[in-house]
């Protein structure tokens, strides 16, 4: 279906069927198991959009093997793309957003429900399936969906991205809930830990920069640059704020996947391409620390 989190949370609740240590939390197995999921997550998601594309959009069935000798970012452009083809850049840019989605710490939603699940005692594969369920939520894991939304709105309003006064007009509707899912939210914006600037963004910005000059989408970039200068503004204007306010790694995510060509059904799913590394390191380090507790 068109729920490619929904498809690969059953493709790992699968594959406990094909282990025959499925249930041992042992720390050695469960590392051995983290290290088979985060290696076959990319063929989860790019395996389930492909099934999805074939069976409900009429469109072509395209399956290529992974290649050992590629990076994960390598193999999830070929696999997804017909003609196997990508660019270096294309190829260092999804790398970058995948090392930037890793982890940031323990506090987030998924990787907080990975180390509770583990601390029941449960298997890898439910609690990866679990923190799957988690990541999936909107408030979560698709935040990158909703700034495309809200960029493809401000663009319909606003056609002109470098007109700053136009602009700054629609900023301040959608912060009031007069214009856009009329929420109030800039999507993209603030963070519950970073205030002053988000590390990630700041990183992946150069990157997002190199690729839209490849991809000639200068136009769409000057829009962003616009709402990561006009939003804090307005928002701090406009909102009783006590910390500062500044862009998340997710402002630009989208945009990037954009421009690689990946559908929107599998944005969440490259976040979890991701995230699965650091829920891995999680349920190990929470198993090690029972461990040390029991003993």
């Amino acid at each position: 279906g068109k729920d490619i989190m929904n498809s690969m949370t059953r493709g790992i609740l699968t594959l406990a069927s094909y282990d025959e240590r499925a249930i041992d939390t042992s720390v050695s197995n469960s590392l051995r198991q983290c290290i088979q999921l985060i290696a076959e997550f990319p063929l989860l998601a790019v395996y389930g959009y492909h099934a999805y594309n074939y069976y409900e959009n009429m469109d072509s069935m395209v399956i290529h093997r992974p290649d050992p000798a590629l990076s994960t970012a390598e193999n999830l452009l070929m696999m997804l793309r017909p003609n196997k083809k990508y660019t270096a850049t294309e190829a260092k840019v999804l790398d970058t957003a995948l090392i930037l989605h890793m982890e940031h710490g323990g506090g987030n939603n998924s990787t907080f429900t990975t180390r509770v699940i583990t601390s029941s005692g449960s298997d890898t594969y439910s609690t990866i399936a679990a923190a799957m369920s988690s990541l999936k939520g909107p408030k979560h894991g698709g935040a990158n969906i909703k700034v495309m939304e809200m960029m493809e709105d401000i663009r319909l309003h606003v056609p002109d991205c470098s007109d700053k006064e136009a602009l700054e007009d629609y900023l301040a509707k959608i912060i009031n809930k007069e214009a856009f899912d009329r929420k109030g939210l800039v999507y993209g914006m603030g963070h519950a830990v970073y205030s002053l600037s988000d590390p990630r963004e700041r990183i992946f910005k150069g990157y997002v920069e190199k690729l839209a000059a490849e991809k000639g989408r200068g136009d769409d970039l000057t829009l962003y640059r616009n709402v990561e200068e006009l939003a804090p503004q307005l928002i701090a204007k406009h909102r009783r704020i006590y910390k500062g306010v500044s862009p998340n790694v997710d402002f630009y995510s989208g945009f990037v996947y954009d421009m690689l060509g990946i559908p929107q059904e599998l944005y969440t799913a490259m976040f979890a391409v991701a995230r699965i590394v650091g829920w891995s390191a999680h349920r190990i380090e929470e198993l090690i620390c029972m461990d040390k507790i029991l003993s």
